[in-house]
């Protein structure tokens, strides 16, 4: 039998290094606390780009792979950079540039949202993925392929099933309350 490689239904172990449009490091499984990355393929667990650029590699493969913007986080979308009342928000007085929200839709959807400016009356915050906008540069040596087993393939599934729920967009059918803001995230 020939060796693996990745393609839809495998299990993939890859050792990577993250780094922006600039060369800087943003993540790295070799770093403090970092692990290898551990997905099924074909179920959306990683950026459209960086999956689709690895159908094909086996263990043992290295390779950079550059991921733009509209194939990793998206673009930067300046509609998302909100200013909410200060009287929304859970502590008010204690509020920093950089702090994280997480807010809530009356559906339940969670935005994780980053404090960018402080204003009198209102906060502006940043509703946009820290990496949107930006060219990521992956450095990647796949670990092992091998097959993924019935249950890891019904969890991908239903990790995917779920995300997909609910996509708000022009063929959605129902009213959106302003969401409202939840608990501060621990930093």
């Amino acid at each position: 039998m020939a060796d693996l490689t990745i393609a839809p239904n495998t299990f993939v172990t890859l050792d990577y290094e993250l780094r922006d449009e600039d060369g800087d490091l943003l993540d790295a499984s070799e770093s403090d606390g970092g692990e290898p990355m551990r997905y099924v393929h074909g179920y959306g667990m990683l950026v459209p780009g960086l999956e689709s650029a690895l159908v094909g590699l086996g263990a043992g493969d290295e390779r950079e792979i550059i991921v733009l913007a509209e194939a990793g986080y998206g673009e930067y979308d300046e509609e998302l950079v909100l200013e909410v009342d200060r009287s929304e928000l859970p502590d008010p007085s204690k509020v920093e540039v950089g702090d994280e929200f997480v807010a809530e839709s009356p559906d339940g959807d969670e935005i994780a949202m980053t404090v960018v400016e402080i204003k009198d009356e209102v906060i502006v915050v940043d509703a946009n993925h820290p990496l949107a906008g930006m060219a990521l540069r992956y450095q990647v040596k796949v670990r092992d392929v091998r097959p993924a087993t019935d249950e890891e393939i019904e969890r991908a599934a239903a990790d995917l099933d779920e995300a997909q729920s609910h996509v708000h967009g022009p063929d959605c059918d129902h009213d959106h309350e302003p969401i409202s803001l939840g608990k501060r995230s621990a930093n």
